[in-house]
C-alpha cells in the first residue's frame, strides 16, 4: 500500500478535504458534544471518531483477528472496539489521530477509494447532523452516490426499484422510474443509508 494518498485521483483529493474539514470542526467541539449521541445508535460522537480513525491507529492483522473473535461479525468487532479505544483515549487522541492522517491511503476492502471517500462522509455527517454543524458540501455526495453500487446499496437495505431520486443542490440523478424523491444531496445519503427516516416513496 502506498504511504499517502494519491492526490492526482480526484476521489482522493475529495477524501483528504473532508477529513480535513472534518477536523477542523471536531477542533471546536465541547466536552458536552463529544458525549452526545450520534446518528450511529449506540455511538457518541467520540465513538464515530474512533471508528473512523480506527485504520490508522489498528493493524490489518489486529482488525482481522477482532472480527474472528467477534465471530465474523464486523459490526460486533466495531462496536467493541470503538468503546475500547474511547475507553483509553482522550478526545484528544482521536482528534490527533485524524489530524496526522488527512493523507492516509487506507482503503476498505473491495471499497476502493470510493469506499474510502463514503467511509469519511457519511459518518461525517453522523456527527455534523446530530450537532447542527455544517453539512459535507453537495459535489462531495454525489461523488459517493454516483459510485455506490448495487452492493453498497444492499449494505444499507436500500432499493430503488422503480424509484429515482435526484439532488436539489448538485447534478445528481440516481436510479430509474417514475417515483421521483427531489432532496438536497446530503439527505439523498442520510436516507439511502438508513439515519434518517426515509422521504415519501423511498424504500
Amino acid at each position: 500500500m502506498p504511504r499517502q494518498l494519491d492526490l492526482a485521483d480526484p476521489l482522493a483529493r475529495e477524501t483528504a478535504a473532508e477529513r480535513e474539514r472534518l477536523a477542523e470542526l471536531y477542533a471546536g467541539l465541547d466536552a458536552e458534544q463529544w458525549s452526545a449521541p450520534s446518528l450511529c445508535v449506540g455511538w457518541r460522537v467520540r465513538e464515530v471518531v474512533a471508528h473512523v480513525t480506527m485504520p490508522y491507529r489498528h493493524s490489518g492483522l489486529r482488525v482481522l483477528r477482532g472480527i474472528a473473535f467477534a465471530r465474523g461479525d464486523f459490526n460486533r468487532f466495531a462496536d467493541r472496539i470503538a468503546h475500547e479505544d474511547t475507553t483509553r483515549l482522550s478526545d484528544a487522541d482521536l482528534l490527533d489521530a485524524l489530524r496526522n492522517n488527512i493523507d492516509h491511503p487506507w482503503r476498505p476492502p473491495g471499497g476502493g477509494q470510493a469506499g474510502a471517500l463514503s467511509h469519511d462522509v457519511i459518518h461525517g455527517l453522523d456527527v455534523t447532523e446530530a450537532l447542527g454543524l455544517p453539512r459535507v458540501p453537495p459535489d462531495r455526495v454525489r461523488h459517493v452516490l454516483v459510485n455506490a453500487g448495487p452492493r453498497a446499496l444492499a449494505y444499507f437495505g436500500t432499493d430503488l426499484s422503480g424509484q429515482r431520486l435526484v439532488a436539489t443542490d448538485t447534478d445528481l440523478s440516481l436510479g430509474e422510474g417514475p417515483d421521483v424523491v427531489e432532496l438536497p444531496a446530503a439527505e439523498l445519503l442520510l436516507r439511502v443509508t438508513g439515519r434518517l427516516r426515509p422521504a415519501p416513496g423511498l424504500a
